[in-house]
């Protein structure tokens, strides 16, 4: 059996003899937010209830060449016949496939999960218990290699999500950074000459090269960035609020609180790995059937180093 690879990178599977090979610069689509954002809110359940979740592949149109007929007929497969449940279980594989809907082809080859409907943590490539953090009231985990976030509550999953860092010639910097300043809204001082970039939900963790996590549009491809960290909105709005600023004694808030002296970091904040070549790939292809990749963690969060002066004047 052949696998084609998925056009769009997400997939990247040119499975055994051609494993490691080269693929063509993929087109990228814009995360649709809105439908990213209810994927990742709904059916909350207990975090030792959820079970574990499997994969197998989908060759998207592989007894049609009409896009249309292979869209339903995959409608029909994740819907158990039902097209209705099927649209929209397709949001799912799209998010996890780190493409769109409108972005299947035919000769696409998808992931599809062996369950729909749950919490998403059960889809999450981090881990469900970090035991290295189970002393930390909040800590957040940005991991490059996979495009991902993930909040942790003494060491429990609370939430992740999806991200882009920064791209190849202007990657987000790695280390240990605590969440600075805050503000709803700003304005990016990378906008060109006659145009206004603005940033919603920012949160700063690098106050000297400001760098930040805000909402922004998402391409489908992973690392896109000046450097800074794009959320879809929902995650953006939900992290802007769990976060903590840090303290400090100017009589302000936002970016004006710089001017104070810092009496109290904001909620650490660890970025790991490396900015993929191309699209992130989420899933080991086998030749039977692909499995989530799975990120580790440093045993203690104090081992990833300081990220910037800040860090290195505190101890951890």
């Amino acid at each position: 059996m052949t696998i084609q690879p998925h056009r769009l990178g997400s997939i990247c599977l040119v499975l055994f003899a051609a494993i490691g090979s080269p693929l063509p610069a993929p087109a990228q689509g814009l995360i649709d937010q809105e439908a990213v954002g209810d994927l990742l809110s709904r059916n909350r359940q207990a975090l030792n209830d959820l079970p574990a979740v499997h994969y197998n592949y989908y060759a998207f149109g592989a007894e049609h060449t009409n896009s249309i007929v292979a869209r339903q007929r995959l409608y029909r497969h994740l819907g158990d016949g039902d097209v209705t449940a099927g649209r929209r279980r397709a949001r799912t594989v799209a998010l996890l496939n780190r493409t769109t809907r409108r972005q299947f082809s035919v000769g696409d080859t998808l992931v599809v999960p062996t369950r729909f409907g749950l919490d998403f943590r059960a889809y999450s490539p981090f881990p469900r218990y970090y035991v290295g953090g189970h002393e930390k009231q909040k800590l957040l985990v940005l991991n490059k290699d996979m495009q991902g976030w993930a909040a942790y509550e003494y060491g429990r999953l609370e939430r992740w999500g999806i991200i882009n860092t920064g791209a190849l010639e202007t990657p987000t910097p790695n280390g240990r950074f605590n969440v600075n300043w805050k503000e709803k809204k700003r304005l990016s001082s990378e906008s060109p000459p006659g145009e206004q970039w603005w940033m919603y939900w920012v949160m700063n963790i690098h106050d000297g090269r400001g760098i930040h996590l805000h909402q922004y549009a998402m391409p489908t491809g992973g690392p896109t960035s000046h450097g800074c960290v794009r959320l879809v909105n929902s995650d953006a709005k939900w992290l802007y609020g769990w976060t903590e600023a840090w303290e400090t004694t100017a009589d302000a808030s936002g970016s004006a609180s710089r001017q104070g002296r810092l009496t109290d970091p904001g909620t650490m904040v660890l970025v790991l790995g490396e900015e993929p070549t191309g699209d992130p790939r989420p899933f080991r292809y086998k030749q039977r059937y692909p499995i989530l990749r799975r990120v580790h963690l440093p045993a203690q969060p104090c081992h990833v180093p300081p990220g910037s002066p800040q860090q290195k004047r505190r101890p951890c």
